[in-house]
């Protein structure tokens, strides 16, 4: 059996085994400990032929799996005034279940890793702060409901309601941070589309930037306008 993989390739000689186990379809309650001794130590020795450096717990493995083929191929006793003798593969294969348990628990940690990373989350809060004593927007014009249909079908069209391919970096972006940014955007344009302030569309960034604008209107640092119903929402910068 030919083999085109790297020893780094595995975590260590219970990984390799597994995959050798696996690739032999063998059954790894009833090992063939022979067949899977010569196929570890033809790998092995590939890997020497290669002047690859093999980690010393390879090579204690070899040794274990060379004992218990030598205890398997000793006479079996059966006699029924003698204990029966402990299958020479038993500690093997229990340790090789307990390191197959690890590696699923393993994946199943990794996916849910993944999920969590598709999750933005913040502290409850409520969102009627945003709103004035007349139930609109600073502005007078657009109320909590207009923004906030306008921010939803800004995500239908960008399809944000499917799970983005995107990774949790460690610098996170703050609802500070986009005011910031807004403003400068407002400094040097006066007056933009409310879709134009959501120039990166990734989960984090989109929630952040909403709930910024919704800071900066509340604070009164910018206007939300809406000339006619159903037209663009504007956001412009507030009279000094």
């Amino acid at each position: 059996m030919e083999y085109a993989l790297n020893i780094d390739s595995f975590q260590g000689p219970l990984d390799l085994l597994l995959h050798l186990i696996k690739e032999s379809k063998m059954d790894i309650f009833d090992l063939k400990i022979e067949e899977i001794t010569n196929q570890y130590l033809d790998y092995i020795n590939k890997m020497e032929e290669m002047n690859l450096n093999i980690a010393s717990s390879y090579l204690v493995m070899s040794a274990e799996l060379l004992e218990i083929k030598s205890k398997m191929l000793l006479p079996q006793h059966n006699d029924d005034n003698e204990e029966i003798e402990e299958d020479p593969r038993e500690s093997l294969v229990n340790r090789l279940i307990e390191y197959q348990r690890y590696k699923d628990l393993t994946s199943e940690f990794k996916n849910l890793e993944e999920e969590r990373q598709m999750i933005y989350t913040k502290m409850p809060e409520n969102i009627k702060e945003y709103l004035g004593k007349d139930q609109v927007i600073n502005g007078g014009e657009v109320t909590l409901d207009d923004l906030l249909l306008a921010f939803q079908k800004f995500l239908e069209r960008q399809k944000l309601k499917q799970p983005l391919n995107t990774k949790v970096t460690s610098k996170e972006i703050s609802v500070e941070y986009r005011r910031k940014s807004i403003r400068k955007i407002l400094k040097a344009k006066k007056r933009v589309n409310f879709t134009e302030l959501f120039d990166v569309v990734t989960r984090e960034y989109v929630v952040v930037t909403f709930l910024a604008i919704l800071e900066m209107a509340r604070a009164k640092e910018l206007l939300i306008r809406q000339e006619n119903n159903f037209d663009e929402i504007i956001c412009e910068v507030a009279n000094e």
